[in-house]
């Protein structure tokens, strides 16, 4: 089988410039953490809700959504946190970045699916075990462009040293003739 050259590289130019558009998605957007509690604040008086027998619906929403860098309520403004990227005399190579990123990605990761244990660990503490089944913790849609945007990084990757492999091939070639 004939791989041709030019196929890579163009495999390799979308495949980096999907990887850029996804991660750029994913880092923009605030759908990385998902709290949904509408089925709680639709369920009404509660007799053993902690804050009493009050009607939820009286109480400020508690569904929420969060990103990199900020975490928004349903009916308020977003809460930004804090910034990295503050000082201007930092220097990190490429390299440097590029792990740093796949850390980060990995203990937002970790850090979510801990988050949500812990909260789930809690209630039962709390023995309102009916209250877990009424809020909904999840990912969301930009922790998953962030992670396709790694597996396009890494197809780009191959796709370059395929492309470095039938270069050395076909100068061997070239050499032997």
């Amino acid at each position: 089988m004939r791989v041709r050259l030019g196929a890579l590289a163009g495999a390799a130019a979308l495949s980096g410039a999907l990887s850029f558009v996804l991660l750029a998605a994913a880092i923009g957007t605030d759908f990385w953490y998902i709290i949904d509690t509408e089925r709680l604040e639709r369920s009404g008086p509660r007799a053993q809700h902690p804050l009493g027998p009050a009607n939820r619906s009286q109480l400020e929403p508690l569904s929420s959504h969060s990103g990199l860098w900020r975490t928004c309520r349903v009916q308020s403004s977003c809460t930004p946190l804090m910034n990295p990227f503050w000082q201007e005399n930092v220097t990190i190579s490429d390299l440097s970045r590029q792990l740093l990123a796949m850390v980060t990605l990995t203990g937002i990761s970790i850090y979510i699916a801990y988050s949500s244990t812990a909260f789930r660990e809690a209630l039962c503490l709390l023995e309102e075990r009916a209250l877990l089944d009424q809020v909904d913790i999840r990912f969301g849609w930009s922790l998953a462009l962030g992670w396709i945007s790694f597996i396009s990084e890494l197809l780009t990757g191959a796709a370059f040293l395929a492309a470095t492999r039938v270069l050395s091939l076909r100068q061997r070639q070239d050499q032997a003739i």
